[in-house]
């Protein structure tokens, strides 16, 4: 692909097929892309353009042709309408940052156990206990989105499932 499309320049599905053009040749072409995914060339357009929003298993489709596993999940956190109030969506960075940011977020484990347990004692969560129940809770979003993020970057690299 020579250079970018200015109208789906921001678009993150033309942005996938973009990066995949980069290793195979036959994205560079919409029409080809298309026939690889399995959908029509003017509904590919479409949706790079951002005037029609994908189906599930279209995104899917490209998400697998075109190495880009993060694709799905992007499309859960932005627009499925079950998925915009319950998925985070995360940034695949390089395998050493996201690394780094796994272990960050892991470096506290033991005290937020502890924290849990001491609030978990009687049963109930008084009004006291709140924000420490709700600093818990914001640390295990933290590492449920830095282990996703490493997981994304393990199946678009070393195929992992």
């Amino acid at each position: 692909m020579g250079k970018k499309a200015t109208k789906a320049a921001d678009n993150m599905y033309y942005l996938a097929r973009y990066e995949a053009s980069k290793t195979n040749d036959d994205f560079t072409s919409r029409e080809k892309a298309a026939e690889i995914v399995g959908i029509d060339r003017t509904r590919l357009a479409r949706i790079e353009l951002g005037s029609i929003t994908p189906y599930p298993e279209e995104v899917l489709a490209m998400s697998n042709t075109y190495n880009c596993p993060e694709l799905c999940n992007s499309y859960c956190a932005r627009e499925c309408p079950i998925g915009r109030t319950s998925v985070k969506e995360v940034v695949i960075d390089d395998f050493d940052r996201l690394a780094l940011k796994v272990l960050g977020s892991l470096k506290d484990i033991d005290d937020l156990r502890m924290a849990l347990i001491a609030i978990s004692e009687d049963g109930v969560i008084s009004e006291t206990e709140r924000p420490t129940f709700q600093h818990i809770l914001d640390s295990l979003e933290k590492i449920s989105t830095n282990a996703k993020a490493l997981q994304l970057w393990a199946m678009k690299n070393i195929h992992l499932q």
